[in-house]
């Protein structure tokens, strides 16, 4: 699978080959730190400016563009030869090339896991009880059927155990049973497998 670039992309990478196989080093340096650090100190990158003898703005693109192309080809798993394929279209030269892909093949697997440690942590399910209640009879009619089913669901998060409780008529259950079927039907789409793989 080949990482689509879009122009702005290309354009902030395309600081690299201008300022020199030891910038551009430089500047992975400071993407990883702005990565792994979760966040690249505005001095960092005024004192690369200074010792590469450049404009702030240059050295912010160019980590910006090495930032983007070390996470979306890290949440992609992309492979080596993909890797390289993928930044033949910009015209580097092979030893900025090679720089690159040992940037990105040293730092993979450790900005995955950054990029999964950031990842919202949702509650997952844990038990269902349900009720089904019906009201034959009330003062005022004394034949209706009003059906309602309640659910309490209990859900679990890291260690703590939550429950909701919902209540609701028998067609909207069946109508939300049949957007959820018609959901994991579609799971199962060749479209969406490819999603789901790129997203492990």
């Amino acid at each position: 699978m080949l990482l689509v670039l879009s122009e702005e992309q290309k354009a902030h990478l395309g600081w690299l080959p201008r300022l020199g196989g030891a910038a551009a080093g430089e500047l992975g340096r400071l993407a990883l730190d702005l990565l792994l650090r979760r966040g690249a100190a505005p001095r960092a990158c005024e004192a690369a400016a200074r010792k590469l003898n450049v404009g702030v703005d240059a050295v912010q693109h160019g980590v910006e563009g090495l930032t983007y192309l070390l996470t979306e080809s890290s949440k992609l798993m992309i492979s080596e030869t993909d890797f390289q394929d993928s930044i033949q279209v910009l015209g580097f030269s092979d030893d900025l090339n090679k720089l690159l892909l040992q940037l990105y093949l040293e730092n993979r697997k450790e900005i995955r896991s950054i990029l999964g440690e950031l990842a919202p942590k949702l509650p997952s399910y844990h038990n269902l009880e349900w009720r089904l209640d019906v009201q034959l009879a009330s003062r005022s009619l004394r034949q209706q059927i009003k059906p309602a089913v309640t659910m309490k669901l209990h859900l679990h998060q890291d260690d703590d155990q939550t429950a909701q409780v919902l209540q609701t008529d028998p067609s909207t259950l069946l109508h939300l049973i049949q957007q959820l079927e018609q959901a994991l039907g579609e799971m199962k789409t060749n479209h969406c497998r490819r999603i789901v793989r790129n997203m492990k």
